[in-house]
């Protein structure tokens, strides 16, 4: 992400999921309105990111089941943008390119299209199955565009809180390890970068609803000969697990216990503490979460860490599932049982190796188990992780509890 990475490394940028819309497009509208102004969008850039939302929540309230709409704020080191997703459960479309031309508005729309909402985003993604549903992404950075980020974060997620909450108590995130102090986070949260303690959100502004109330560097140690966990599904322990050679992808996903305001506090102390900290192995950074979410309600809590070389290295604690998967397998990932924050056992890493064209799937118990690589098939693998990761909210994810999913991708 940003001017701080060297040439190769993987591209990251913040996330901060803001408000999610059911049936309410006009609060999606106002919503968007107020996130442009507040983050500096500008003002022919807000208009912009208005319409198209209009077109989007428009269309979703017409004609699709079970429609939803969440916005949030995108950063980098030097400029913060606007991104819109939106989901449904069907009925689909059997045509995405013709949906796409101008002309294919369809009736009771604004009438813009889709096709003018992609070229007014400066990036617009959707993947649609006939009888499942359509998932769409748009982003909209401030102009000029020279100044605005390229490229596609190789980590994306979600979060979405039970049914009558406003904050989620299940938060994601990611780093890069360059061996060295982060100079700045990256990655997606639910915390500002350089934020010590999160800040809330001025809920009655954009939704018109009522707010709801370092560890120092490890020891330098001579890398030792690890062993390979060569196929999908095969795992190895690593007893004193080292970092491989170069740059690392550290990825955390994280259940603060219970949910609502408290929840919430854990999972950002867990976020916070993974940010800023120098922590190079998964182990490591569960050690230091674990430390941070002492006085808290604590957390289920599973981090990875992946390397060029397609090496994985996992440590989990409590009930976050992860996956590795592929368009036709999916291997779970072991965790044991404890809590971040109160009680932890033994703490076990172990390696495997994500395959080619495989992606890292780790989520909350607010996403059921029940899903298999055919549910990611049909070429949502493809798509961004934070596609990805939506697509599998929509098929799994309950109601009854907070849900977050994480994906990464290869990143090198």
């Amino acid at each position: 992400m940003g001017s701080s990475m060297t040439t190769g490394s993987p591209w990251l940028v913040d996330c901060e999921d803001v408000a999610w819309f059911r049936d309410q497009p006009e609060g999606a509208r106002g919503a968007a309105a107020a996130l442009g102004r507040r983050i500096g969008l500008g003002v022919q850039r807000t208009a912009e990111l208005v319409l198209a939302v209009a077109e989007l929540v428009t269309n979703a309230d017409k004609h699709a089941v079970d429609g939803s709409v969440l916005l949030r704020v995108l950063r980098n080191e030097a400029v913060a943008g606007v991104e819109v997703v939106v989901v449904d459960s069907g009925p689909g479309m059997a045509d995405v390119p013709a949906a796409l031309r101008d002309g294919m508005s369809t009736v009771g729309t604004l009438g813009i299209g889709l096709g003018t909402v992609q070229r007014l985003a400066d990036t617009f993604d959707i993947h649609s199955r006939p009888g499942i549903g359509t998932v769409q992404l748009a982003r909209f950075w401030p102009r000029p565009v020279h100044s605005s980020p390229a490229g596609e974060s190789v980590v994306g997620g979600i979060t979405r809180p039970i049914g009558g909450e406003q904050v989620c108590g299940d938060a994601w995130t990611a780093r890069i390890d360059t061996g060295e102090q982060p100079a700045s986070p990256c990655g997606a949260a639910t915390l500002e970068s350089g934020e010590s303690t999160p800040a809330p959100y001025d809920w009655s502004v954009l939704t018109a609803a009522r707010p709801s109330t370092k560890l120092p560097h490890a020891a330098a140690r001579r890398l030792q000969p690890f062993p390979r966990a060569e196929s999908l599904g095969r795992c190895v322990p690593v007893r004193d697990a080292a970092p491989g050679p170069g740059e690392g992808l550290l990825v955390m996903s994280c259940d603060g216990l219970g949910h609502g305001p408290m929840a919430a506090v854990a999972a950002q102390a867990a976020v916070q503490a993974f940010r800023t900290g120098a922590a190079r192995t998964p182990e490591q950074a569960m050690e230091q979460v674990h430390r941070a979410l002492r006085g808290t309600r604590g957390a289920a809590v599973a981090i990875a860490r992946l390397e060029p070389d397609g090496r994985l290295l996992f440590c989990g604690v409590g009930n976050i599932t992860a996956a590795l998967v592929t368009t036709t397998a999916r291997s779970s990932l072991l965790s044991h049982p404890g809590i971040a924050g109160h009680r932890m056992h033994q703490l076990r890493t172990y390696e495997y190796r994500l395959p080619a064209h495989g992606v890292l799937v780790m989520h909350s118990d607010g996403l059921s188990e029940r899903w298999s690589a055919p549910d990611l098939a049909d070429g949502l693998l493809h798509h961004p992780p934070a596609v990805i990761a939506t697509g599998l909210l929509r098929h799994a994810g309950t109601r009854r509890d907070d849900a977050s999913a994480v994906i990464a991708k290869a990143a090198w």
